[in-house]
């Protein structure tokens, strides 16, 4: 069957909104943004509030509109992404990003949890689904992310915009990507003092073409840092993310990065938590869970420190692979990639959430 977006539209108009019995496209609910990539759909749908009370079950309704009035083999659940006018506001002439709508930060307490993988994921599931989207990857002394996008060689240009010469940022998945690893030679060890590598990254922010972006996602590096200082001095950050796994010794240290964001001196909303390597899933075996790192450790932390608990990413050797080749799992159909789009839905809800309950994020100012 071939599908347009006119035949995605028709089967929308048979969904009703509650609140005034009109259908949603006759409302104008349904974004202007339907992609189609072979049995795949995915859109928006615009709320004029992140709690309208209907939102779930519009969303229900459309999977289901879709799937019964054109094919049940229609790809259409967690395909639907949730746009509100929080969204839209734009951020005050003079940040650094006028443009940029949501800045969110990926943190970890410790290394090796899996931060740079799910910042990676994350954005190529947000732009998947049709938002405009940015990754910076901060990391300064071990910037992982053009590996893991597969454009390590990438070579960057500067381009004069209103008269003034921005970096290029790489393009790959749909995401504009800038990282220091383009300018380091990549077998040797980056040996920068602390004003160096703040200063690199502050041009990576304000001297390159980002442009309007819906999200701009920043992997940060591990723990806390003069960099932590630099990008909440630089940026006023939407949320932060902390990445974890359920060991102990990584909820411990998951624990300062959350207690370092909300600080009094910093105060960027934490938008949750995400658990990465929740249980090893053989690939043959997709039903099966063995928690080699312990149970719901990231679960638990989230409760206690009465944050959202917005994943729990399994470990296959999909991602593992994915990350070698330059190929996210988030394309790959497997557990993994659809625990990432969840994840993305997740941090959409998140941010549509603190937006309408929260003021904007200040930069950190210091004297």
């Amino acid at each position: 069957m071939e599908l347009y977006p006119n035949l995605i539209l028709d089967a929308l108009r048979t969904v009703r909104y509650p609140g005034t019995g009109k259908d949603i496209v006759e409302m104008g609910m349904v974004e202007d943004d339907i992609r189609i990539d072979g049995n795949r759909v995915s859109f928006s749908l615009i709320f004029k509030k992140a709690t309208d009370p209907f939102l779930k079950s519009i969303v229900k309704a459309c999977e289901t509109a879709i799937n019964t009035h054109i094919s049940p083999d229609i790809d259409i659940k967690g395909n639907i992404a949730i746009k509100t006018p929080s969204l839209e506001q734009k951020p005050k002439a003079d940040e650094p990003l006028p443009g940029v709508k949501n800045i969110i930060g990926v943190s970890s307490g410790k290394g090796g949890v899996g931060k740079s993988t799910v910042a990676c994921n994350l954005a190529v599931a947000l732009a998947q689904q049709g938002y405009r989207v940015g990754l910076l990857d901060a990391d300064i002394f071990g910037p992982s992310i053009p590996k893991m996008l597969g454009i390590e060689d990438e070579q960057l240009y500067m381009e004069e915009i209103d008269g003034k010469k921005l970096i290029v940022p790489a393009e790959k998945f749909g995401v504009k990507t800038l990282s220091i690893g383009f300018v380091v030679d990549k077998e040797q060890a980056v040996l920068w003092r602390g004003a160096m590598a703040s200063n690199a990254l502050k041009q990576l922010i304000t001297e390159a073409h980002w442009g309007e972006l819906d999200y701009f996602i920043i992997d940060m590096p591990p723990g806390t840092s003069d960099i932590h200082l630099t990008l909440v001095q630089t940026l006023a950050i939407t949320g932060a993310i902390v990445v974890t796994t359920p060991q102990e010794v990584a909820l411990a240290d998951a624990r300062k990065g959350v207690s370092m964001f909300m600080g009094e001196h910093v105060n960027v909303p934490v938008l949750g938590i995400v658990e990465n390597m929740s249980w090893f899933t053989p690939a043959a075996h997709p039903d099966e869970k063995y928690y080699i790192f312990g149970r719901d450790g990231g679960k638990h932390l989230a409760d206690k420190l009465n944050v959202k608990l917005l994943g729990q990413i399994p470990l296959v050797a999909g991602i593992c692979k994915g990350g070698d080749d330059g190929v996210p799992v988030i394309l790959q159909n497997t557990v993994s990639g659809a625990s990432f789009m969840k994840l993305a839905n997740a941090v959409c809800d998140a941010v549509d959430l603190r937006n309408s309950t929260l003021p904007p994020t200040k930069r950190v100012i210091t004297h």
